[in-house]
């Protein structure tokens, strides 16, 4: 997800990922990468899987994100990369949000996801590929996900709140969709200095 100015990211447990870094160039809505879905990766042991999984960690905690997806920085694979700390403090954040949004830095390769509860919860989004920009775009609420780390694990959990919503966000990328394709009512799409004046005036 998107630029967080407001709360600070885990970067020296990200950084636990190891090996030399490199800030990738993250790819801007109108950029076809970005319209196109994923290919599902092989062997997520893969040495190349490891540096893109490095890189994309470093990218995003460079970027200020809660989350990347391989996509968005210009590889067509199914790879996505968040964090939602326990201390984030984002002004956009619903109530419900809040409850459970805490979740370590995760790499998840070629990811699935079951929806628990369909009934929609509402929040404020933001992009890195939509730099600037806030939307609001209701989500199921209540997800299992499941998918495999660097080392070929398993990696299974329920989530709710903030951490369900990055996790959809980025694995939309994965398929070729961007979040104001989400939004029902584009008049909530708003540049992010101007959210304070959108909620007091609604």
């Amino acid at each position: 997800m998107g630029e967080n100015p407001g709360f600070p990211l885990a970067a020296p447990p990200a950084r636990a990922y190891l090996c030399p870094m490199a800030i990738l160039k993250i790819a801007r809505m109108g950029h076809p990468v970005l319209a196109a879905k994923a290919r599902p990766v092989p062997d997520p042991r893969a040495p190349e899987i490891r540096r893109l999984v490095n890189d994309m960690v470093e990218t995003m905690i460079d970027a200020n994100g809660a989350g990347l997806a391989a996509p968005q920085v210009h590889v067509p694979l199914r790879v996505v990369v968040f964090q939602a700390p326990g201390e984030r403090a984002d002004p956009g954040l619903s109530e419900q949000e809040k409850f459970d949004h805490s979740c370590p830095l995760t790499v998840l390769i070629n990811p699935e996801i079951a929806v628990l509860d369909p009934a929609p919860e509402g929040g404020w989004e933001g992009c890195l590929s939509v730099p600037g920009l806030r939307g609001w775009v209701e989500r199921p609420a209540h997800i299992r996900y499941r998918g495999f780390g660097i080392e070929g694990e398993t990696i299974e959990r329920v989530a709710r709140g903030f951490h369900a919503r990055v996790v959809q966000h980025e694995c939309d990328h994965l398929d070729g969709r961007l979040y104001p394709s989400r939004m029902a009512d584009l008049n909530r799409l708003i540049f992010e200095s101007e959210i304070r004046h959108f909620q007091q005036a609604g």
